[in-house]
């Protein structure tokens, strides 16, 4: 489409850089000589690849971050979610304590009694981005070798431990502000993150890993298959 094509020359020129905001759509029509139905068919073909960002009430604009595109009935790891948007995945300010189980804990993950908790902290990279806050959470009766050679993919090293990663039960939640994450994730001011709170089972049914995912909303975009149910 010939809109299309042009928007992304025009940006890949240096004529609209990222960030730039695009100019309305009678404007828009007016110069690529198109009518507002083919040229708002234009805008949401490039949303969707992330090219531009469409923000209501203010305007359309040059994506600053190619997107990740995700479905969220979908369960895949951070890097896996990364990788398959075509960017290198990466992690930062990298920590690993221990904690007590708190009551809530216990009860979430089954155990009897007092156990201690792995307690991970990472912020994964996209290119060297900043894009997503990560606290996990792992049983230590889950890896009784702990966690020498974690390569940063905790779906990896929990199924190297012979605790695959079947399903999870999600929790999704709008976060407008936090004091330690929204600095970590460099995130503007009047943006808002994503939380994924998430209970993650093995093949067994176990309750393995609760992880708390803080997601940049102008990074990550998710997307979910609804269907009418069937009288």
């Amino acid at each position: 489409m010939l809109v299309i094509d042009r928007i992304k020359e025009m940006s890949a020129s240096g004529e609209w850089p990222p960030g730039t905001r695009l100019p309305s759509e009678f404007e828009l029509a007016k110069m690529f000589g198109v009518s507002r139905a083919t040229l708002r068919e234009a805008l949401r073909v490039l949303e969707e690849e992330g090219a531009v960002v469409r923000r209501h009430g203010i305007g359309t604009f040059i994506a600053e971050r190619s997107l990740v595109q995700a479905g969220i009935e979908q369960l895949f790891s951070v890097t896996e979610w990364i990788e398959r948007a075509g960017r290198r995945p990466g992690t930062i300010g990298f920590s690993i304590g221990e904690e007590e189980a708190c009551k809530e804990d216990q009860e979430q993950f089954g155990l009897n009694g007092p156990e201690s908790l792995y307690l991970i902290h990472r912020i994964r990279t996209a290119d060297d981005d900043p894009v997503v806050y990560c606290e996990d959470r792992v049983p230590k009766s889950v890896l009784p070798e702990g966690l020498d050679g974690f390569d940063g993919s905790i779906f990896n090293h929990l199924e190297a431990a012979g605790h695959a990663i079947a399903y999870a039960r999600t929790v999704i939640k709008p976060i407008a502000e936090h004091p330690e994450v929204f600095p970590a994730l460099d995130v503007k001011e009047g943006q808002a993150l994503l939380l994924l709170e998430q209970m993650h089972f093995d093949a067994s049914d176990i309750p393995v890993l609760l992880s708390a995912n803080y997601f940049r909303t102008d990074t990550f975009h998710f997307h979910v298959l609804r269907r009418r149910p069937k009288e």
